[in-house]
């Protein structure tokens, strides 16, 4: 999805996990619903945790230092800290440092097109020249 470059990536997680569609190999629908999902802090609030849980993903996000503070100062009506796994969450550089390669496009960087379409058929474009 192709947004603003203002707007905040938490409030299209929504719309983003509803256009996956992973195809199987071989015969079946596609998969619509991950096993998990890996997200930084910018993904760390308790409706996007809920709406997770609620349809069964499982998901490693860590909690913002302001979350952490906020908890402890209610004390036991804080609640737990939700579970995380660094072990998963160190596989997430890998998504990182893809984004710091396209992001070495000045044109991507900076998003001079007018267009959603040409914009993503430059980071299309830019995607295929990394991966040759």
């Amino acid at each position: 999805m192709v947004t603003a470059g203002n707007v905040n990536d938490c409030t299209q997680l929504t719309q983003v996990m509803a256009a996956i569609r992973v195809p199987r190999i071989g015969a079946g629908r596609p998969r619509v619903r991950p096993d998990h999902l890996v997200g930084d802090k910018g993904y760390s609030s308790r409706a996007i945790r809920a709406w997770l849980r609620r349809r069964g993903i499982g998901h490693t996000i860590p909690e913002r230092a302001d979350q952490v503070r906020n908890r402890a100062r209610r004390g036991r009506r804080g609640g737990r800290p939700p579970a995380f796994d660094r072990h998963v969450y160190k596989r997430r550089n890998v998504v990182e440092r893809c984004f710091n390669r396209l992001k070495q496009w000045r044109g991507i960087a900076t998003r001079y097109d007018k267009t959603a379409e040409s914009y993503q058929a430059a980071v299309t474009l830019a995607a295929l020249l990394m991966w040759l």
